[in-house]
């Protein structure tokens, strides 16, 4: 005779083996985002430090008065040394000089291509926020009934805007690729057709990221974070 307390005998528990693994997966899961955090940190810091000291005298070296070669010296003096060039190329003098040099590099064939990809790679990476995407938005791609996120950039202009055949005004659109949103397509589409989203841009990013997997309202994803937090119901 069985009550509805006693386990049911066809419910088998896992074995130690069993549980001993789903601990350590669960462990990988903690560990592994914050080790590789901190080994890629520790890593670059050691390549600026071994790229930067050797250039530092050794009189002014911390390790010259301490004894201890301190890690992050080299990162320290780096950022010193890049605030201070920005500064100056912010000033008048700085933009002639860096004018005046920009017009010695076009006259050398093969540095001034280089120096003209690795200008434009940095504007790029190293954009300003006013530059970053403007919003998230929901559009029809490849085809009419399938819906793929992108990210609003601009308002198109010029000779695109012009020559596309569409009445109405044409937005610049960005369409990510999963698992790696720096790859994707630039597409052009009507402003009636793109669909804006509450969530942010960093959201939108890691849904597309996730494949599909991390939303911005984990708790409910049919309910856009802003709204959720507001039908949230009040502590008594």
């Amino acid at each position: 005779m069985t009550t509805p307390f006693d386990d049911d005998p066809q419910i088998r528990k896992p074995s130690l083996f069993a549980r001993l693994r789903s601990s350590f997966l669960t462990g990988l899961v903690v560990i592994a985002p914050v080790g590789l955090t901190m080994w890629l940190i520790w890593t670059v810091v050691g390549w600026i430090d071994g790229f930067v000291l050797p250039l530092v005298p050794q009189t002014i070296r911390p390790e010259h008065y301490i004894g201890i070669n301190l890690r992050g010296v080299g990162v320290v003096i780096f950022l010193v040394f890049t605030i201070f060039i920005g500064w100056i190329a912010k000033g008048l003098i700085g933009r002639s000089l860096i004018r005046w040099g920009e017009s010695i590099v076009d006259r050398m064939p093969v540095v001034r291509s280089i120096y003209s990809g690795i200008k434009q790679i940095s504007e790029t990476v190293f954009a300003q926020s006013e530059r970053s995407f403007e919003k998230a938005c929901l559009i029809q791609y490849p085809r009419k009934d399938i819906w793929a996120i992108g990210f609003i950039s601009t308002t198109a202009k010029g000779e695109i805007s012009k020559r596309a055949q569409t009445t109405g005004e044409l937005m610049s659109i960005f369409l990510p690729t999963t698992p790696n949103p720096t790859s994707g397509f630039l597409l052009f589409l009507p402003k009636e057709d793109v669909i804006e989203l509450d969530m942010t841009v960093e959201e939108a990013a890691k849904l597309v990221i996730s494949a599909g997997l991390v939303y911005p309202n984990g708790k409910d994803p049919t309910v856009p974070p802003e709204t959720a937090s507001k039908t949230k119901p009040r502590p008594n």
